[in-house]
């Protein structure tokens, strides 16, 4: 975080991320490792945004980065010039046939693939 601070983002008012854990990262762990003034300073600019313990969001956005991966980044692209270019051009058409993600994993399956985490009622 400190680096994100000092030099990687040096000029950003505030600086987001995003956590896919809950227990990975809290503000206190810059207390645990740089003194309280210095803590204080990168904690000024850093910002934690944690995912619902059951969210799904992130879910889809590792499933579009996977699309992205099979389609284009499986070879060598010689510069970033032409990875832009052709990560725009991924984009541009999945946003023209307005692609979703279709769930296979329905409630129902759900509910009987993850009945031993469910308290069963008494009888």
């Amino acid at each position: 975080m400190k680096w994100w601070v000092d030099e990687r983002y040096p000029h950003a008012d505030v600086i987001r991320v995003v956590l896919d854990t809950l227990t990975t990262h809290k503000p206190g762990s810059l207390y645990d490792t740089f003194p309280p003034a210095e803590a204080h300073r990168v904690r000024q600019k850093v910002e934690f945004h944690y995912t619902p313990k059951h969210g799904s969001w992130l879910n889809m956005a590792e499933i579009e980065l996977r699309v992205f991966a099979r389609q284009c980044l499986q070879r060598r692209i010689a510069t970033e010039a032409t990875l832009v270019h052709e990560l725009a051009a991924i984009e541009a058409a999945r946003n023209t046939v307005r692609a979703t993600i279709h769930w296979q994993f329905t409630t129902t399956a759900a509910r009987v693939k993850l009945a031993h985490l469910y308290p069963s009622p008494s009888p």
